[in-house]
């Protein structure tokens, strides 16, 4: 299998799992903060899409996805252009606000196409470049996208789990 093939399919399952999380959930689902200090599913659907789109830009030196948009103000989530939350409180978790859940996916879906587009570009020796020296050892390309799609897909995991614990809700399996 060739490794644009393997990480490709990685990419896509985040936005798999976005795609039944989100399907018919209410606003107040949305919203909740499980134990009123967990991060809600939106913020974690959006957390996960903003880290994707953050880093990737990163890699790619193109705009994000967020900036080229203009997802702020589709979305109503004032956070500027390399702002994915990471480290949020509670309360900024609480302001985090997305009317249409369709939006997060939809945003998470365009920093897909972006992701797996990079990952077209690459060639086997491409992976091996390091993209950042502050880490020991330093990270390479390749490292660097399977910790992206990872925390995207723990990030959506975790909504998963929200979901259950807010409505009793499951994937169905």
């Amino acid at each position: 299998m060739d490794h644009r093939d393997i990480l490709t399919d990685a990419a896509r399952r985040p936005l798999d799992a976005a795609t039944l999380v989100l399907k018919d959930i209410d606003e107040a689902t949305l919203h909740t903060m499980p134990g009123g200090t967990g991060n809600s599913i939106a913020w974690l659907a959006w957390h996960a899409a903003r880290q994707l789109d953050v880093q990737l830009a990163e890699l790619n030196g193109k705009p994000t996805v967020w900036e080229a948009g203009n997802w702020s103000a589709t979305m109503g989530v004032n956070r500027g252009p390399v702002d994915f939350g990471f480290g949020d409180t509670a309360e900024e978790v609480a302001a985090l606000r997305v009317t249409e859940p369709a939006l997060l996916r939809d945003y998470l879906e365009l920093c897909t196409v972006a992701l797996v587009a990079h990952i077209a570009s690459l060639s086997a020796e491409d992976l091996d470049e390091i993209v950042d020296e502050s880490w020991e050892p330093p990270v390479s390309h390749g490292v660097r996208l399977v910790s992206i799609i990872d925390d995207a897909a723990a990030h959506l995991g975790q909504a998963a789990y929200a979901r259950g614990l807010v409505e009793g809700w499951s994937l169905g399996f």
